[in-house]
């Protein structure tokens, strides 16, 4: 199976590459320093995960996101593909199985967050392993000018030199000029292959609307284009309202936030994947990971913060090539609104001291102690425990993270697990001594089997409850009470969000915040703020080339089909072929000659025009400027 597109039939049921990947995944087998920038659905994770599978070891794969990070390892499993993940949620004797197994158990892929590249016990472990492969995902989280900087990924060169990796790939959807060269910097790249498909999408319409009645003209949106459609919004509240005004005018919605429970954002996002429900009203929450092809619209009704989240966003529609629109409904006010939001934002160093304190003060941890413990966290509970402001509040724990101090985890659908801890022979002494236990041990490894001794395996206590005929609470006493004897190690499932403190306590005094840095870090939000500002306002340029500028890929070709053009096309008088062809002498004309004689025409439209007088043999180019009558 040495041939990449071997493994792509075997493993995925797909018979050939899109755009980049086969030559990206070239690069990577022959060792070489690789940045891959492809856009939101164009494939990334197959460039990393192919090289791993042809390789003989394991490849560590570094994502800042836990449910990224279990999408992608469960969807490795499906494909019977060893794979693991290694996150904050997960308890001291997990992670040290999994550790395990990633040196003796013959695993491919290791995901784990970048935080975990500095823990003493992982650097001691991963020493062990035989690492041929680290892939880098979300690689603009190195770089201080990316939208979404983790300076955790700064860890990433030393770890990799520390051990010898020499096959390294780094892989985002988007990357400015100033962001690439920080990655290939950071990364410790020498001679880096960088592949960088167009940002331009031939299906995709660009539109923007000034407009104050957003909503009605949302409305009128959705009535025109059939198919499904994600709304995004700016608050959690205001996606709710959205929802039930569609709802009340026959449009089937539902709204999608970070403040839903795990379940009810499960059973959304199902629905409306599956086209029970066709338009998700959302906050930015939703959406990465998620793969639905046939999204025909994307609208916005309130203006992201930036460019990039923009670009990543509208991508999410006509993944499967066929025309999709994304639209950004715009008015005057959301300048100053989104003005307003960042500067709430960008919280300053004492309010950070306060919100330090107040956890410091909540999970009772003395100044140096802390190190590498977790615990749960209530948001609402905190802030008003605490009497603090819950906007704020939400920055100045994003800017704790940023510095390093704690991490934050998203609620993780993660089922309950269970590990073997008793050999054979003691398990069967104890199920002679225990007869009321015998049955449910029986049915774990009826249902298991001895994999129960080599992994925490996710069970269904539900299947356990059927089986024994028993009710599933019952299951839980008895599971519980294996784990008191010490024969299992029982994880029941938690949806509650986690915070890790990555660093042992200081005094919030001494807070390693550098007021300059929180000053300048403003300024560039604002910058990167003013840069969607002026996509919406602009109304004499293609918006497709506007985005590619923006990213650093400059073309003379536009799109044809986003609100400028297609404005652009109706305004032009009707160019009749008799006129191109008389306006050719006998000995011939240069083009840029023969453009001039027609002002009024858009450029593009002229050369297409060339072209089927062409086809159509009534003109010739006699060179790749010169043109001649037949």
């Amino acid at each position: 199976m040495s041939d990449p597109k071997n493994i792509l039939s075997q493993f995925w049921g797909h018979t050939s590459f899109r755009p980049s990947q086969l030559e990206i995944i070239t690069s990577v087998l022959n060792a070489k320093e690789t940045l891959a920038l492809l856009p939101t659905g164009g494939g990334k994770s197959i460039c990393f995960q192919i090289p791993g599978l042809l390789l003989e070891g394991l490849t560590i794969v570094v994502t800042p996101l836990i449910a990224l990070m279990m999408d992608q390892v469960s969807d490795l499993k499906q494909r019977k593909i060893k794979a693991m993940a290694i996150h904050s949620g997960m308890s001291s004797k997990e992670i040290d199985v999994a550790l395990d197994n990633c040196i003796y158990g013959a695993y491919r892929f290791l995901y784990i967050s970048p935080e975990r590249l500095s823990s003493d016990l992982f650097l001691a472990r991963a020493s062990k392993m035989n690492i041929v492969l680290m892939a880098i995902d979300e690689a603009h989280c190195i770089s201080q000018w990316g939208h979404d900087f983790r300076p955790s990924y700064l860890q990433i060169k030393a770890f990799r030199h520390l051990l010898n990796i020499d096959r390294v790939i780094a892989l985002t959807a988007t990357a400015t000029k100033e962001v690439k060269a920080e990655i290939i910097d950071q990364l410790g790249f020498s001679h880096p292959i960088i592949f960088q498909n167009s940002y331009a999408r031939t299906n995709l319409s660009y539109s923007v609307f000034n407009i104050e009645q957003k909503e009605r003209k949302m409305l009128q949106i959705l009535e025109k284009v059939m198919g499904s459609s994600i709304v995004y919004a700016a608050s959690r509240k205001r996606t709710e309202q959205i929802a039930k005004s569609l709802n009340k005018y026959g449009i089937s919605a539902t709204f999608y936030h970070a403040g839903l429970s795990l379940s009810e954002r499960n059973q959304r996002q199902t629905s409306w994947i599956e086209n029970g429900i066709r338009v998700m009203v959302a906050t930015n929450a939703f959406g990465m990971g998620i793969n639905k092809t046939d999204v025909r619209t994307v609208i916005h009704i309130d203006l992201p913060n930036h460019l990039e989240a923009y670009y990543q966003e509208v991508g999410r529609a006509g993944r499967d090539g066929l025309k999709a629109y994304g639209v950004l409904l715009f008015s005057e006010q959301d300048s100053l609104e989104g003005q307003r939001r960042i500067e709430r934002a960008e919280v300053d160093k004492p309010f950070i001291q306060r919100v330090y304190q107040a956890l410091a003060n909540k999970y009772k941890l003395a100044i140096g102690s802390g190190e590498g413990m977790s615990y749960d966290l209530n948001y609402l509970e905190f802030i008003n425990d605490f009497d603090l402001p819950a906007y704020e509040t939400a920055f100045a724990l994003k800017k704790l993270e940023n510095t390093g101090l704690i991490q934050l985890t998203e609620n993780v659908s993660q089922k309950s697990r269970i590990f073997m801890l008793l050999e054979r022979d003691a398990l069967y002494k104890f199920q002679v001594a225990h007869a009321l236990l015998d049955p449910i041990i029986k049915v774990l490894f009826r249902l298991y089997g001895g994999e129960l001794y080599v992994e925490y395996l996710p069970i269904s206590e539900m299947a356990i409850a059927e089986i024994l005929k028993i009710k599933v609470n019952q299951v839980i006493v008895q599971l519980n009470q294996l784990e008191r004897y010490q024969v299992i190690e029982y994880r029941q499932s938690s949806f509650k969000p986690q915070i890790q403190f990555l660093m042992a306590r200081v005094d919030s005094a001494e807070l390693p915040l550098d007021g300059k840095e929180l000053s300048a870090h403003k300024t560039k939000v604002l910058q990167k703020f003013k840069s969607i500002v002026l996509y919406a306002k602009a109304d004499k340029t293609c918006r497709t080339r506007m985005l590619q500028a923006y990213f650093d890929e400059y073309t003379d070709v536009s799109c044809g089909v986003c609100d400028y053009c297609l404005e652009s096309q109706k305004e032009e008088p009707e160019l009749k072929n008799h006129r191109l062809i008389e306006e050719i002498p006998v000995e011939g004309i240069l083009l840029d000659e023969l453009f001039k004689k027609f002002p009024e025409f858009n450029t593009k439209r002229l050369l297409i025009k060339l072209r089927n007088l062409v086809e159509d043999g009534k003109v010739y180019f006699e060179n790749e400027s010169l043109i001649k009558k037949k």
